[in-house]
């Protein structure tokens, strides 16, 4: 994967300066593309939008890809692509969304460098955005077709059939699918939920599986963000507390994430904090049942004990995990 030999000097000497702008341009980007297509509300991440994260994040992720293009001595950008893919599959991102994409965002760039972006600038980014895109989507594919997801209907409905308040504010669900069919996944990965919001717009989010594969239902423990500081309450999560209860439906996505256990039966050091404790609950429920006499060690930071999600789960499995090894 490489730029021409034009491109590259182009994008050499304007990755700078694009950098230095990349933040108002993803904005620009953002607020032309809703305008004109305000449908992909339902896409974005409403709250990540009015933060600035989602600006930050692809601003982040292009000028990155960009500067990798041209460098020599830059790290391996394919685990980043990969993470990005997984979470395009979550949400059922499709090849033809890329060029809804480069229509906005090449303008915003022109928009906001102005007369900098002649027309060989202009061909040089856009050339970028397409490695970026097709590297994207061949990756996509691949992960749809391992899945066996139709990228066209990538929803599918899920049953609420059991919930359990594991603190004040988290609370963990059993998600069954309509169809029964229960998806293969690996511990570590994550599904995306979508809900209709009160005021029309549907918000998806992404949810950790908080146990290992092996049942009929898939769990993911969610996090109440309450309003504070100054900082709203959180939609979906609000959303979740109050009105998933058992019998309610929502639209999930297959399971998707490679953040999973690597290969392995060393000692293994698992460090979390707050409802980070997520994927850890589902690695040690996959150690306790596959590899129990593993030596696992697990740091969790919170703010009081009973504000630690699933601890006395963990614990119980932990435990039966050093009796296991003391008796090999």
């Amino acid at each position: 994967m490489q730029l021409t030999d034009s491109s590259h000097d182009i994008v050499a000497a304007t990755v700078s300066t694009v950098a230095a702008h990349a933040e108002e341009i993803t904005r620009r980007f953002y607020a032309d593309m809703f305008e004109a297509r305000p449908d992909l509300l339902n896409v974005f991440n409403r709250a990540n939008q009015a933060n600035g994260e989602q600006q930050k994040t692809l601003a982040a992720s292009i000028v990155a890809f960009g500067t990798w293009l041209v460098s020599t001595d830059e790290p391996d950008f394919a685990p980043v692509m990969s993470r990005i893919a997984h979470k395009h599959v979550s949400l059922g991102i499709r090849g033809r969304d890329y060029l809804i994409v480069q229509r906005y965002l090449l303008a915003a760039i022109g928009k906001v460098l102005g007369e900098a972006v002649t027309p060989a600038v202009a061909a040089a980014w856009d050339e970028v955005y397409w490695l970026f895109a097709t590297a994207l989507i061949a990756e996509e594919a691949r992960l749809y077709a391992l899945s066996g997801v139709d990228p066209e209907e990538p929803w599918q409905p899920y049953r609420v059939t059991g919930r359990v308040d594991e603190t004040d504010d988290v609370f963990s669900l059993l998600l069954a699918p309509v169809d029964g069919t229960v998806p293969v996944y690996e511990p570590g990965q994550y599904i995306s939920i979508a809900v209709d919001l009160p005021d029309g717009v549907r918000q998806p989010r992404q949810y950790t599986l908080s146990s290992a594969p092996g049942s009929d239902a898939l769990r993911i423990t969610v996090k109440r963000v309450r309003a504070e500081d100054g900082r709203p309450a959180g939609q979906v999560s609000s959303f979740l507390h109050e009105h998933a209860v058992p019998g309610a439906v929502f639209d999930v996505t297959k399971p998707a994430g490679d953040v999973t256990l690597a290969p392995g039966s060393g000692p293994l050091v698992l460090v979390s904090a707050g409802i980070g404790i997520t994927p850890v609950a589902a690695y040690v429920d996959e150690l306790a049942r596959r590899q129990p006499e593993r030596p696992v060690r697990v740091l969790h930071a919170d703010r009081t004990q009973e504000e630690h999600p699933l601890r006395d789960e963990i614990a119980e499995r932990l435990a039966g995990m050093a009796d296991a090894s003391a008796r090999a």
